[in-house]
């Protein structure tokens, strides 16, 4: 499995609000960059967890946002018009994990049927690796997203298949998740935006 830690530069009150609100909470020890942040007023902690507030959305969307008009951006507009039909693909592979196609709970008991949505997985995961590698040349968060996602997809090959879709560990659908909303903040782009642009670029593709 790769190490990451060796290659991350060490976190300050940014970074842990820009992490922060891509991941939209946080839980466990406080870190002395994140009391910051709560400090500030842009995070609040109740109890075991931390969340930003909206001026600290606000905040981490103009920290990370691109230049309007420059090559990176248009770089990270052009990813995210390939990456969103992948994402519905994605979507639905983690709802047939979940369920049979009969919308019965997946127990996990037909290897035949898990290995099939396996080899789909690695069929996602190729193409959102190459995209995020063609797009991190211009923009280099974007490659370490495509680290994150292949230590995950490590993790789900070794044992850990509830990882998969489990939204309490940084598993392949978390880490894509929080990949999603990043780019979006770096472009500027609201959820619902979002939304009706994947529809709309889904439907093109089906025709």
């Amino acid at each position: 499995m790769n190490d990451l830690a060796t290659n991350t530069p060490a976190p300050t009150a940014s970074s842990e609000l820009v992490d922060l609100v891509v991941k939209g909470m946080v839980r466990g020890p406080i870190s002395p960059e994140l009391q910051m942040v709560i400090d500030s007023g842009d995070a609040i902690a109740k109890g075991p967890m931390v969340m930003p507030t909206p001026a600290g959305k606000a905040t981490a969307g103009e920290l990370v946002r691109l230049p309007q008009g420059g090559e990176e951006e248009q770089v990270v507009t052009d990813f995210l018009h390939a990456f969103l039909p992948v994402n519905r693909r994605l979507r639905e592979l983690c709802t047939a994990w979940q369920c049979r196609p009969d919308g019965s709970p997946n127990d996990h008991s037909d290897p035949q049927y898990d290995a099939g949505i396996r080899d789909q997985l690695d069929d996602i995961h190729t193409a959102v690796s190459k995209m995020l590698r063609r797009a991190g040349k211009q923009s280099a968060p974007l490659l370490d997203y495509r680290d994150r996602l292949g230590v995950a997809l490590e993790r789900f090959d070794g044992g850990d298949t509830a990882s998969l879709t489990s939204p309490l560990t940084d598993g392949y659908h978390t880490v894509w998740m929080w990949l999603h909303q990043h780019v979006l903040m770096m472009l500027g782009v609201s959820r619902a935006e979002d939304e009706a642009l994947e529809e709309k670029l889904v439907q093109g593709s089906a025709e």
